[in-house]
């Protein structure tokens, strides 16, 4: 099975931005950013994307919502307002089969999104 592109940054064949590290997920700048301040945040576990989790990825899905919570403060957005995405399957806009979701601040985000 070919890796995706997160796995490959992961194993650090494709450079990458880090932001944060762990044992369990990693968070990187966006190449291609949203906003002033747009991070990925993934797993290093390959779920392919949030609806095929398992209830044993409860502890990773849990840890990850915590870290880009710390990420965002790290990044100087927390005071001021972010926004996480996930994006389900390709309708949704997700382009690389990994679970990964999008830390996205720094400007006036509208609503509804997309």
């Amino acid at each position: 099975m070919m890796k995706t592109l997160f796995e490959k940054i992961i194993a650090r064949e494709i450079p990458a931005t880090i932001a944060y590290e762990d044992d369990l997920v990693l968070a990187f700048r966006d190449n291609k950013p949203q906003a002033p301040t747009h991070v990925l945040i993934i797993p290093k576990k390959p779920i392919p994307r949030i609806a095929e989790a398992a209830p044993e990825d409860h502890k990773i899905l849990g840890h990850l919502l915590l870290k880009a919570a710390e990420v965002a403060k790290s990044l100087g957005v927390s005071q001021s307002g972010f926004r996480l995405v996930f994006n389900n399957g390709p309708a949704a806009g997700e382009a690389v089969p990994h679970l990964h979701c999008h830390i996205i601040g720094g400007r006036q985000l509208g609503w509804p999104p997309g």
